[in-house]
């Protein structure tokens, strides 16, 4: 399976491969830059996840990773990520208000009550678990997780290359 295929700063980086000024200049000519100029949040998210929408856009900004074209997946994350947080909170909340055995005269009546409560955090836990996956892949898409930013982060290129035998011309000319 061959590799995916790297931005030429990075092959440059790097110093694995060898290439001719226009493999260079073809290479770089034939690489995806985001758009930046308008990114704004949709209009379907709310005050508070807009508030998180640009904080999010400004940090995938600086990595120089996010355009236009990635405002609705990271709104789609963000989203995801609130309804994820609420349902983490309806969990807690009914295992507060999960009946104590102590309560109840009988075990049947224990049970019953039990059984109400239990299947009422089954459907929430599996509520949180899809929202979870939800964000958890367009964070991967996003960069927003370690070993996506590892794929993303491209090193930047000394302004002036380093010759390795600028030392030994210094030395020839004494």
């Amino acid at each position: 399976m061959p590799n995916k295929k790297q931005p030429i700063a990075l092959i440059e980086y790097k110093g694995k491969k060898h290439l001719t000024k226009a493999e260079k200049a073809a290479r770089e000519a034939s690489e995806v830059a985001p758009v930046t100029d308008e990114i704004a949040a949709p209009s379907f998210l709310t005050a508070a996840q807009k508030k998180h929408f640009d904080k999010l856009a400004d940090q995938l900004g600086k990595l120089r990773v996010m355009g236009e074209t990635d405002c609705e997946t990271l709104a789609r994350y963000v989203v995801a990520e609130d309804l994820y947080e609420l349902h983490s909170k309806q969990l807690r909340v009914i295992a507060k208000e999960m009946p104590k055995r102590k309560n109840f005269p009988t075990f049947d009546d224990f049970a019953e009550a039990f059984g109400s409560y239990d299947e009422h955090m089954e459907t929430v836990s599996k509520r949180q678990d899809r929202y979870f996956k939800q964000a958890q892949a367009a964070a991967r898409e996003l960069g927003l997780t370690i070993s996506a930013r590892c794929r993303l982060v491209v090193p930047e290129i000394p302004e002036k290359p380093v010759n390795k035998f600028d030392r030994f011309k210094a030395a020839g000319e004494r």
